[in-house]
């Protein structure tokens, strides 16, 4: 048996989606801007197509038949994936509006603070950020660029990687005076970053203390779930805090944080900057793309010097 025929007219799939999604169809009939015999003219011309009622008509409610049960879901997705589409094809002809995510620590450590820059450089753009940790689909959501620290691969989008990432202790120079050595620091106030306890081999004070000679378990100190927390907390001058380099990078270069000890850490984790493929050539990803870099490229000097180290090489 066959089941191929004429497809059903959009705007009966339109009103038969609104009304499986309210269960009313003096709901949806409000939402699509119709008349209630409107939109039950179109359902009863979509169960003309198909052949059998999709909804069963009860005293004062409606409820989904068999087939409208089977219905609902496929329609419900492909309107969603319809109105992202269509949103999609607009924002892509909008050369004026950039929106970027990022997580809540390097938006508040990295762009805030570099935010003036770019609105300078480039006026024309309206730049709006999304401080945000969910899965983004850069397809569906009103997202320009995503900017999110992980292993990847990020299959299907364009993907640049940012600098290695790495850690170290971070400290205000009063707080560097009174500890000035490994040892000394075992007796510091220290602070954790809670935020990288995803990675494995984890990048934390047992791994720092491991990779300087020091069999040494910190047990004492504030834990932070947020980094750009554990990061606010060493500039107030609370303790030292293992910095993440994106995060740090601009305190370091302009004094209100100190390296004493020149050894970092690193893992296979990273920031990368992503987007649509084929979008990455559009003037205001182009311009943004090309503002992080040289971002990036101002503060590079805070690496010149350090040993890296992987955490791999210690277990």
């Amino acid at each position: 048996m066959s089941y191929a025929g004429p497809s059903p007219p959009l705007t009966a799939l339109r009103a038969f989606e609104a009304a499986a999604r309210h269960m009313s169809f003096a709901r949806a009939a409000q939402e699509l801007n119709v008349t209630p015999a409107a939109l039950s003219f179109q359902i009863k011309s979509l169960e003309e197509h198909l052949g059998t009622p999709v909804f069963r008509r009860l005293n004062r409610a409606v409820e989904l038949t068999a087939a409208g049960t089977a219905l609902a879901p496929g329609t419900s997705d492909g309107f969603q994936a319809l109105t992202a589409a269509w949103r999609t094809a607009l924002r892509l002809q909008d050369d004026g509006a950039l929106t970027v995510t990022a997580g809540p620590a390097f938006t508040a450590k990295w762009l805030a603070p570099r935010f003036y820059e770019f609105a300078r450089a480039h006026p024309e753009i309206d730049l709006r950020f999304s401080a945000s940790l969910r899965r983004v689909d850069l397809m569906r959501d009103d997202v320009d660029v995503a900017i999110r620290f992980g292993y990847g691969p990020y299959p299907d989008v364009y993907s640049m990687p940012l600098p290695v990432e790495w850690v170290m202790p971070v400290m205000t120079p009063e707080i560097a005076r009174q500890y000035p050595t490994v040892t000394a620091l075992k007796d510091a106030p220290l602070i954790h970053d809670d935020s990288l306890n995803f990675m494995s081999p984890q990048l934390d004070w047992a791994a720092w203390f491991k990779m300087m000679g020091e069999e040494f378990t910190p047990t004492h100190g504030a834990r932070f779930s947020n980094a750009d927390h554990a990061v606010d907390a060493a500039l107030a001058g609370a303790g030292v805090a293992l910095g993440r380099r994106a995060l740090v990078v601009k305190d370091i270069a302009e004094g209100r944080l100190v390296t004493p000890f020149r050894t970092a850490l690193t893992g296979k984790a990273r920031f990368s900057f992503l987007c649509q493929k084929g979008a990455e050539n559009r003037p205001q990803i182009v311009a943004f793309r090309d503002w992080i870099l040289a971002e990036i490229e101002k503060t590079a000097e805070v690496s010149e010097g350090l040993t890296i180290v992987s955490v791999d090489s210690l277990t």
